[in-house]
């Protein structure tokens, strides 16, 4: 039996709200199975299972936040019968009534000869009656035979402190938030009555306004605030250095316009696909920029999963990862980043891949900037930009032609790497995108 969950879906979260169970009790997961649906600050998240089993018992309701690893489901063994039990409301427990302050629910008896009732046990509870200033005749006792014991002596000293509240006024006044214990009553005795609680809210308002509340974050803000939390992290703990280098890639833009032909805009190759593949083979040979900064060491990855940035729609943006990228041919990649944008941008993405990037790039060439200084999502240790291929003055065999040129930078952690091995990651890079037909 091994419980799931609540994962840990980025590096400054801290509590998921559960959105949606895909599974019910008694059905049986294998690992990969999506059987959640997460909502973070950033994003709603289709979490998978990482193990096979059978699914006995859902431990938290749909709607409910609850922290990072918290138990969300109960797995069993495969091949386990599970048999469903509806969980029974928990009833709501009864209003709590004060007890009335007179308390000669038994007959004083025959005073001893130092004036308390025969059924006080020992000199503590006539002392602290004393002390209380309590009469014990008026004190209803709970040890065997009625002895009146020290604890019941405490608890009458309670109740005769305790105001005498009516049902009706307790109930109004927990409606509007006031404290039984602050109200002087009109009733007999002093006892508070209904009448007496709208009163006390009449005065405590005029005393002090009701403070307006404070409206929850949009989705939008909350993102936001998600974002900026984990790149203030990374500027404060990561010592980031950078470097930058041109691309001419006028031959290579020649040779993708011939490959793209006379496919239908469906099937054609973007040039952003390009520069995804030759930045995974190019980590083929520098695994030291591929994997994450944990407990002050490098943990290598096992595979590239090169993370894309991806601004949405209602503002914000994620970077999820396209896992071994470097494996996938060029069609095979751009039809898995035309279906992470697409889900995305609907807000149905994994959390494997929400949390799995091993490298991330960025392009902001489609809106026009020509350099891109990233800031590294933290536990990663670097990150490459490619800002908009524009048409430059360019020296070719000693001539000075138009070729369209691309700026390629890397942001990378100086407790990894350093600008020797950066810079031939980048020449490597550069390398990859002139020779198109090598990726």
């Amino acid at each position: 039996m091994a419980d799931f969950c609540m994962p840990s879906l980025g590096a400054e979260m801290t509590d998921g709200k559960l959105v949606e169970w895909l599974v019910h009790p008694g059905d049986t997961v294998k690992r990969g199975d999506i059987i959640a649906v997460v909502e973070t600050d950033k994003a709603a998240l289709e979490v998978e299972v990482w193990q096979d089993g059978v699914v006995e018992e859902l431990l938290v309701g749909e709607g409910l936040k609850v922290p990072v690893g918290t138990a969300l489901a109960r797995l069993g063994e495969v091949g386990a019968v599970v048999v469903p039990t509806p969980t029974a409301p928990t009833p709501a427990a009864p209003e709590p009534v004060a007890p009335e302050p007179v308390l000669d629910r038994q007959p004083a008896g025959v005073a001893a000869a130092d004036g308390h009732p025969p059924h006080v046990r020992g000199p503590i509870a006539r002392h602290r009656a004393d002390e209380l200033g309590l009469d014990l005749s008026r004190v209803p006792g709970t040890g065997p035979g009625g002895v009146i014991t020290r604890h019941d002596v405490e608890a009458a000293a309670q109740v005769r402190a305790r105001p005498r509240v009516s049902p009706y006024a307790r109930r109004r006044a927990a409606e509007r938030g006031i404290d039984l214990a602050a109200l002087a009553g009109t009733g007999p005795g002093g006892a508070v009555l209904a009448v007496d609680v709208p009163m006390a809210a009449a005065a405590a308002a005029a005393v002090s306004p009701p403070t307006p509340p404070v409206p929850a974050p949009t989705p939008a803000e909350a993102m936001r605030a998600a974002i900026a939390r984990a790149m203030a992290r990374s500027k404060r703990e990561i010592p980031h250095y950078y470097l930058g280098t041109q691309v001419d890639l006028t031959d290579t833009l020649a040779w993708l316009d011939a490959r793209n032909g006379d496919r239908p805009p469906a099937e054609r190759v973007l040039p952003a696909v390009l520069e995804l593949k030759a930045v995974a083979l190019a980590l083929r040979g520098h695994p030291d920029l591929n994997g994450f900064w944990v407990d002050d060491a490098f943990v290598p990855a096992t595979s590239i999963d090169i993370g894309v940035a991806i601004a949405l729609r209602t503002g914000g943006l994620v970077a999820p990862a396209i896992h071994a990228t470097d494996t996938l041919d060029l069609d095979a990649l751009m039809s898995a980043l035309r279906d992470l944008v697409r889900r995305c941008r609907s807000s149905r993405i994994r959390a494997s891949e929400a949390t799995g990037a091993t490298l991330t790039v960025t392009n902001l060439g489609d809106l026009g900037v020509e350099t891109v200084l990233g800031v590294i999502y933290p536990p990663q240790v670097a990150l490459v930009g490619f800002g908009r291929a524009v048409p430059r003055p360019w020296v070719v065999d000693g001539a000075v032609v138009p070729r369209t040129v691309v700026d390629l930078t890397l942001a990378a952690d100086h407790r990894q790497t350093d600008g020797h091995l950066g810079a031939r990651f980048l020449g490597r890079v550069a390398e990859l995108l002139r020779t198109p037909e090598d990726l």
